[in-house]
């Protein structure tokens, strides 16, 4: 794999690399952006929010809660007892039950949803190095196009004193 990305101290710095990488003509998901903290008042920390999984999760609490309610009231009808008079399904005593199975349902949708969205369990970068850990910010291109290596190198250079390196 090949690959050349600039370690930067600050998200200003940043910003300015990813601005030139895009003006040398790559797209946003040709750009590897790695930061040891979340910088989402810039724009490249805001590239991939918008996500879906509040209404997986609503969805997921939707369907516990329909089969909650199917279990306590199919399970209260099979097996009827005398219950004077009374209704054999309570949805008052049922609520405890459907409550937690809506909310297990809401649970798993959003862990389920977090998993798949982060590719998660396997993911593995592309492009890694160790300042990451210690506060640099990573921006970089895995398999540049055959030739464009200087550009790119020249755009990393370009938004300040940086690291730029490159893996064979």
């Amino acid at each position: 794999m090949k690959a050349i990305y600039g370690l930067y101290s600050t998200p200003e710095a940043a910003q300015i690399a990813v601005d030139k990488l895009k003006t040398a003509g790559l797209a946003d998901r040709e750009i590897t952006i790695l930061s040891s903290e979340p910088l989402e008042e810039y724009e490249f920390g805001r590239r991939d929010h918008h996500t879906w999984m509040s209404w997986i999760a609503f969805l997921g609490a939707a369907i516990g809660m329909t089969s909650a309610y199917l279990l306590t009231s199919i399970t209260q009808q099979s097996w009827p007892i005398q219950t004077g008079g009374m209704p054999i399904v309570t949805n008052w005593t049922n609520l405890i039950v459907i409550f937690e199975l809506t909310m297990l349902g809401a649970v798993f949708a959003t862990v389920g949803t977090l998993l798949f969205t982060a590719r998660l369990p396997g993911r593995q970068s592309a492009i890694y190095d160790p300042e990451v850990s210690e506060g640099k910010i990573l921006i970089g291109v895995s398999n540049p196009r055959q030739g464009a290596i200087s550009d790119l190198e020249r755009a990393l250079h370009e938004a300040g004193r940086v690291k730029v390196k490159t893996i064979a």
